[in-house]
């Protein structure tokens, strides 16, 4: 498999050490049992942010379209009563020094105490070729998103943190040092800042918009996490699109696992338009972003719950 994306062999998560190296068939949603549960998650818009996006064009790192996006990505967070915020940093990559920039919003907590973070990726891999990446790249930005705007609801007693990584993507190919510029910089801030365990969870989306949704079970990932939502699924009428053969995927959770903070990947890696000029808007669904929407609205209070001391 091409080292551009990065199913693993075998996964161990050393010590921390932070380094700062920068160098369905589609069915409608809810088809089983509790399917009349729903959350104020609206596809449709979720999915009109998807065709936005997707129309900047090939978003990859430093790129006039992806600041496009970045400028976009803002303006609806701050719409949705939101105060975004821009970790600008250089990356230096095998092709030169790159300006990146995370962007991360926070919806305040009761407790004050510690924050869950829901994150995913909005570049997309730099090609000789116009890459759209409907699905990879674009599907994690329209979750994390509507996410955003609809959990003011949700009285969770942790912060509720949204990220949305730049760089996630190799630069060439897929290497240590080049790949996951975005959480690598996120990780070393924290460190940096004394706040790295203030971070309880982190839940990253990434390739969520898939037509033909089946969520692997990525082995790496915190197994608390992965019961918690693979219940929430089964129990939405969800559970046909979330699978239950292990399989390690290296992402921009793994950073996070490294450094000793609980997190997930949910990742449809089974997908045949990966990294092509396939990867285009008809290829995905606003019921598969639903899917995962649900999931995680009503998955989030288990899990702020489950975060407390």
């Amino acid at each position: 498999m091409s080292k551009n994306k990065r199913m693993l062999l075998g996964f161990a998560a050393p010590a921390v050490v932070v380094v700062l190296t920068l160098g369905f068939q589609e069915a409608g949603p809810g088809t089983g049992a509790g399917a009349s549960i729903e959350s104020p998650f609206d596809a449709e818009r979720s999915f009109r942010d998807l065709e936005t996006v997707v129309a900047f064009g090939a978003r990859p790192s430093g790129s006039e379209n992806l600041a496009r996006t970045r400028d976009y990505i803002v303006s609806e967070l701050a719409s949705a009563g939101l105060d975004p915020q821009l970790d600008v940093f250089v990356a230096r990559t095998p092709i030169g020094e790159i300006e990146m920039a995370n962007i991360r919003a926070i919806r305040d907590g009761t407790s004050g105490d510690g924050a869950i973070a829901v994150a995913g990726h909005y570049d997309t891999k730099r090609f000789d070729f116009s890459f759209l990446g409907a699905n990879d790249g674009g599907s994690s930005t329209a979750v994390v998103l509507e996410l955003a705007r609809i959990t003011a609801d949700l009285e969770l007693e942790h912060d509720l943190e949204f990220i949305f990584f730049d760089g996630e993507e190799a630069v060439l190919d897929w290497t240590a040092t080049d790949s996951l510029y975005g959480s690598r910089y996120d990780i070393a801030r924290r460190f940096e800042a004394g706040a790295l365990e203030d971070l309880k969870a982190l839940i990253l989306v990434d390739m969520i918009g898939d037509r033909d949704l089946t969520v692997l079970e990525e082995a790496a990932s915190s197994d608390w996490l992965k019961t918690l939502i693979w219940e929430t699924a089964d129990r939405l009428g969800y559970g046909e699109h979330f699978g239950n053969t292990p399989s390690f995927i290296e992402d921009d959770h793994v950073p996070y696992l490294r450094a000793g903070i609980d997190a997930i990947n949910l990742i449809d890696f089974d997908y045949p338009y990966w990294h092509s000029p396939g990867d285009t808007l008809d290829k995905t669904s606003a019921d598969s972003l639903k899917v995962i929407g649900d999931v995680l609205y009503h998955a989030l209070p288990d899990i702020d719950a489950q975060s407390l001391p």
